[in-house]
């Protein structure tokens, strides 16, 4: 049992170890963008005063591009005949390697979801309906034939 332990956490240490190099890597690649940017500002204001510019904080993780979401979640609709919004939730936070029982990307997710499900029905792209549970269920619109 003991062996198993240590195989584990020897395991564990050397992919904490490269995850530190990898960072490592991306500190030291962006320092050097950034004296890039310092010295291109400098070229055009010489007098420039760098200290003054504030960083930006990161986006959180499970931060998502325009539009991604929508997609993602008209994607999982073609291969599933109905989801509640919760089922979507959860496959989407696995899709992003994000924990769904960590509240507070889950709550944030769930409002994100929500909002796309909303205009997608408002576009009829994707129709609800009552569900067995508490949540409504969604599925792909049944397509207009032209008359």
């Amino acid at each position: 049992m003991q062996t198993h332990a240590i195989s584990a956490l020897r395991s564990k240490r050397g992919e904490l170890a490269g995850q530190i190099d990898a960072l490592q890597d991306q500190l030291r690649q962006a320092m050097i963008d950034t004296d890039h940017v310092d010295c291109t500002l400098r070229l055009f204001d010489p007098d420039i005063e760098l200290d003054e510019i504030r960083p930006k904080p990161l986006p959180p993780r499970h931060h998502a591009f325009k539009g991604q979401v929508t997609r993602s979640i008209l994607a999982m609709l073609r291969t599933e005949s109905a989801m509640d919004a919760k089922a979507i939730t959860i496959r989407l936070m696995a899709e992003r390697d994000l924990n769904p029982n960590d509240k507070t990307p889950q709550k944030a997710m769930t409002k994100r979801i929500g909002a796309a499900l909303r205009n997608l029905r408002e576009r009829t792209l994707v129709q609800s309906r009552r569900g067995d549970g508490a949540f409504l269920e969604w599925s792909i619109a049944a397509s207009r034939s032209p008359h």
